[in-house]
């Protein structure tokens, strides 16, 4: 129901400096004053106004909290509605008896997850690629990434989406036209005139299209999988990426006996990186387990730094390695470099370009710059697009574009074929419809509940 009012604790759990609660309805305001108690009448109080006060319970007139109440009247707030903030002390139990008090109200639910962000939308507030670039500024693993998210929940590419669909309109409209009114050729509306309009609507698809692979990366980062023999030196390698030492590194072999996943950012491109068990024959149950988690990690990885020891010839199970990994997009690291060297290059290059190979020293942080320039070169071609492109990261946007470019083509291909214009005007409509999709004018019900189960609690 849009029509009543939900809270919701809308920072995250734990202890902190604030805590605050998100209240938001036609009777936000009207709940909140009856637990708030201060100097001023928040019910005759302006909008955008902070009030210091106190939660007191109505029934007992007990003090319950310390706090300070935001007051934000609709339309002019998030959700469009009257919304009520209210910053506690944080940790557990001081947010928790205030959301209680607030929920023993019969006018206030507790709310779904989304639900605020769910509301602005409906509300017509933002659309649903903003809605969606929320959830996607939440999650950001990088700087990158984040300036993503805000450019698409300020509209840029909303704003790229309605002004296609707006010439999609016009250009149906003078199909219609034509079509009732043939003798008056209104625009010269000709076969060759529908695909000049048509084929500018894709050339401006494809613009959005190009950033594709790029935004999806920035958006959900490399899956990166740290393959090797065991002892070769990769949870060294994993901590000198993170900074951290997240995984425990000995000089006894099979250490790492489970695949220890991190995020790390590199030249401005998140990488999800797996730490994997090394690789090797045993008997070890465990161990053996851990094995097998590592293989799977190497098929299911974007990314594969495939670590070798280069003060050590060849063994067989890094030709074995050397194998499996023939194929993915890889980079092979020689690491203990600050050592002598005994492996045979060579025998790497039979398999992997010299321009994937990055000489490293993890125990004296060399090669790290390298490495960052050869996944650069791999994923981005050596940089990244400008900072002022519209990326499209969001796969359900590049799905929808990639169907709407292809209804543009099926309506260009149907005029070469002489295809009466009445029937050409339904993919080009179908066009529109796909568009409109992705900005959530033309969107089922369903889906939207499906995109906003993905919040968090409050947001």
């Amino acid at each position: 129901m849009i029509n009543d009012t939900i809270a919701a604790i809308s920072t995250a759990v734990g202890e902190g400096g604030i805590a605050v609660i998100r209240v938001s309805g036609p009777d936000a305001v009207t709940a909140a004053s009856r637990v708030f108690r201060s100097k001023t009448n928040i019910a005759e109080a302006p909008s955008h106004t902070v009030h210091y006060g106190h939660i007191v319970d109505p029934e007992t007139g007990e003090i319950v909290e310390e706090i300070l109440l935001t007051l934000m009247r609709g339309p002019r707030s998030f959700t469009a509605e009257d919304v009520v903030e209210l910053s506690t002390h944080g940790g557990v139990v001081a947010v928790k008896r205030v959301l209680e008090l607030l929920l023993r109200q019969k006018e206030i639910r507790l709310a779904e997850p989304g639900e605020f962000t769910k509301r602005a939308f409906l509300n017509g507030r933002i659309d649903l690629t903003q809605a969606e670039a929320v959830i996607d500024l939440i999650r950001s693993k990088s700087d990158r990434a984040f300036s993503i998210a805000m450019k698409q929940a300020q509209g840029t590419l909303s704003r790229k989406v309605k002004d296609l669909r707006h010439r999609l309109v016009e250009l149906l409209a003078h199909i219609e036209v034509n079509i009732d009114y043939p003798e008056h050729d209104v625009a010269e509306m000709t076969n060759a005139f529908i695909r000049d309009h048509c084929n500018q609507a894709c050339a401006e698809i494809d613009g959005l299209l190009k950033t594709a692979s790029e935004g999806k990366i920035l958006r959900e980062g490399i899956v990166t999988a740290i393959v090797g023999r065991p002892n070769v030196g990769k949870s060294s390698l994993l901590n000198a990426l993170v900074q951290e030492n997240k995984a425990i590194v000995t000089d006894i072999p099979g250490t790492t006996r489970d695949v220890i996943e991190e995020y790390v950012t590199l030249g401005g491109i998140p990488l999800r990186l797996l730490d994997t068990a090394g690789i090797r024959e045993t008997a070890d149950i465990v161990e053996q387990i851990g094995v097998e988690r590592s293989r799977s990690a190497i098929e299911e990885a974007d990314l594969v730094l495939f670590v070798l020891n280069a003060s050590e010839p060849l063994q067989a199970e890094d030709l074995q390695l050397l194998e499996q990994v023939k194929g993915k997009q890889a980079v092979v690291i020689f690491n203990k470099t600050d050592l002598p060297i005994q492996i045979d290059r060579a025998e790497v290059e039979r398999v992997f370009s010299a321009d994937l190979i990055v000489d490293m020293s993890v125990l004296e942080e060399k090669g790290l710059d390298r490495l960052e320039k050869v996944i650069m070169d791999l994923f981005f071609g050596g940089q990244l697009e400008s900072a002022d492109l519209t990326y499209v990261s969001n796969v359900r946007h590049i799905s929808l574009l990639r169907a709407a470019r292809q209804s543009l083509v099926d309506a260009m291909e149907a005029t070469e074929l002489g295809i009466p214009i009445d029937i050409v005007q339904i993919d080009i409509r179908s066009a529109w419809e796909q568009l409109g999709e992705v900005i959530g004018d033309s969107v089922g019900e369903s889906l939207i509940d499906q995109i906003f189960s993905q919040f968090c609690l409050g947001k």
